[in-house]
């Protein structure tokens, strides 16, 4: 039985030149698991949207075709009636929370639709959801990877057949990443539901979903098994989608004539397990690795406390006498996860917070009494969320801002020059706002480095961004020695982590659990539990075969596995 039947469906924005979906067709099975892929631009989000009524009745433009889901024709319904046939959680699902407590906010959709029990639908949403317990606590009490659940129990609350995802772990530490999913299971299997994410993830289609979708140049490449699909390996990457790191190394295997050419590519960790069993880990010679031990200090972290107050109980103390030394010219990720203090330790450096006891030392000084302009020169933070970096009209006139305020000589020239480091002169009289998401990324770095900080903080670099544009950000982050001598990252991004980091930093529950170079901490099996680390795919392959191999890369995958 199909839930969603599309017919020639053509749909365009208004004054686009051309439409940004182009006679679509499609049917979904009921209770299918399916995942949309396809490269920025390909039309996904506006897609899924014209399944709950946004488009054409809420976002305006050419409409034509059919769009039928749980048999209702979408353009003889309305928005409100849709929505409890289809629920639909945005990729800044923040959005979607609008109630103080848990529980109010979970049952608020049905108040609005006048059903008399609508808090028992509520409760009863959160248990789905895995919320049960936390029905009276705020909102603000919640982790990411809880508040992300809340918005997915506000449309379960109204018992929709299809719920609809749109990047669902964008924002989230692997730990609740895999949570999330194991809901989504949960409701797929258990109760029932339709599910349909936009994914760039492939790792996790592989584990959850039963189709993929491939979208490009606004209509459907093909809809196929995950097996099948994941397989395609040189159509997925000519579209800026990369399979699995498993699949992608049993594909180079292949055409270096290391696999039997007909065998199958393996696309979960558990099918490499036989594809690779043959194989036989040579450990690579250990290179001595150059210690910053002896290297000046940049920042330091002296008994450093701070607490959040709370409207609701004790307050939230989110360091407890730490004690931290980062050094010059070190490149340092930050990980742990969602609520572990990450954003905050980086906001005490930059003084933007304050610490209710302890000192925080930059090149020896403290900067408990230095204003936040003064320290601008010595570190900079670029926030996760670029926009927040654009204050003029122009990308131009925002990496030039800080120079011109503090009357640096030759801004004009050296705004220019940045312009052309991060491949910006194209677009240099943009509003950085109207910008694509690597682009705003590139924008954003330039306004960090503007003044040439010796240290600069990066939050979550890579978050929202799909696998082409990470890397292409990676590369960016890989050139800019030279600019900038020391630089942490705070960042979910394992790939990230373990491609660019000289130290990982853990942070968990406000302490440092573990500090080191990689093999130290992805080689750590209660670390990895405890914080609850996703290490690369490649890396669990690797050890699903040999404990003793530490592969981060596929490169390094084929290179130390051998016949």
């Amino acid at each position: 039985m199909n839930i969603i039947e599309i017919e020639n469906l053509t749909y365009s924005y208004p004054a686009a030149e051309s439409p940004i979906l182009n006679h679509i067709s499609l049917e979904v099975e009921k209770g299918d698991f399916l995942a949309v892929v396809g490269n920025n631009g390909c039309g996904k989000s506006t897609f899924c949207k014209t399944l709950n009524g946004l488009i054409p009745h809420f976002i305006d433009g050419d409409f034509e075709g059919t769009v039928k889901v749980d048999g209702i024709n979408t353009l003889e319904s309305d928005v409100a009636t849709l929505a409890s046939r289809a629920g639909y959680v945005y990729q800044d699902f923040e959005n979607q929370i609008v109630r103080p407590t848990v529980l109010d906010d979970a049952s608020y959709a049905c108040l609005n639709y006048a059903m008399e029990d609508y808090e028992e639908r509520g409760r009863r949403a959160l248990r789905m959801c895995g919320l049960e317990g936390r029905e009276n606590d705020y909102i603000w009490q919640l982790s990411g990877g809880q508040t992300h659940l809340l918005a997915l129990a506000g449309a379960v609350s109204l018992q929709p057949e299809i719920l609809i995802l749109d990047e669902p772990i964008a924002q989230l530490d692997p730990g609740h990443a895999d949570r999330i999913y194991g809901v989504l299971k949960e409701l797929n299997e258990r109760y029932g539901k339709t599910i349909i994410v936009i994914e760039h993830h492939t790792e996790y289609i592989a584990d959850y979903c039963r189709h993929v979708m491939l979208m490009r140049d606004g209509g459907i490449a093909w809809k196929l098994p995950t097996g099948e699909a994941l397989r395609r390996v040189e159509e997925l990457q000519e579209c800026n989608i990369f399979p699995p790191q498993v699949t992608i190394a049993a594909h180079r295997m292949k055409r270096e004539g290391r696999m039997t050419p007909d065998a199958p590519l393996p696309t979960t960790v558990e099918e490499g397990r036989r594809a690779f069993g043959g194989l036989r880990y040579e450990s690579p010679e250990k290179k001595a690795s150059e210690s910053s031990m002896e290297a000046e200090s940049a920042v330091s972290f002296r008994d450093v406390s701070l607490s959040y107050r709370s409207v609701k109980g004790e307050d939230y103390r989110v360091f407890d006498h730490l004690n931290l030394e980062i050094r010059k010219g070190e490149k340092i990720a930050l990980i742990g996860s969602n609520g572990a203090g990450k954003s905050t330790m980086m906001k005490l450096m930059v003084g933007l917070l304050k610490p209710a006891s302890g000192e925080i030392l930059i090149g020896g000084e403290s900067i408990r009494k230095k204003k936040t302009e003064d320290l601008s020169r010595k570190i900079s933070l670029v926030y996760q969320n670029p926009e927040e970096m654009f204050i003029k009209d122009s990308i131009e006139a925002d990496i030039a801002y800080a120079m011109q305020v503090r009357n640096v000589e030759n801004y004009r020239e050296r705004t220019e020059a940045l312009l052309e480091r991060f491949r910006l002169l194209p677009l240099k009289k943009r509003d950085g706002r109207l910008l694509s998401g690597g682009q705003m990324r590139r924008a954003s770095l330039a306004i960090g480095v503007a003044l040439n900080p010796g240290i600069l903080l990066l939050d979550e670099p890579t978050a929202n961004l799909d696998i082409a544009t990470r890397k292409e950000i990676m590369r960016t982050l890989s050139d800019m020695k030279g600019i900038t001598e020391t630089v942490m990252i705070a960042t979910h991004d394992m790939q990230l982590v373990c491609e660019w980091a000289e130290r990982i930093i853990v942070l968990c529950g406000g302490r440092v659990v573990a500090d080191g170079p990689r093999d130290e901490i992805f080689g750590n099996k209660e670390v990895i539990r405890t914080v609850g680390i996703r290490p690369p795919e490649i890396f669990s392959m690797g050890r699903a075969l040999d404990e003793k191999a530490l592969c981060y890369t596929v490169d390094e995958f084929l290179e130390h596995f051998k016949e």
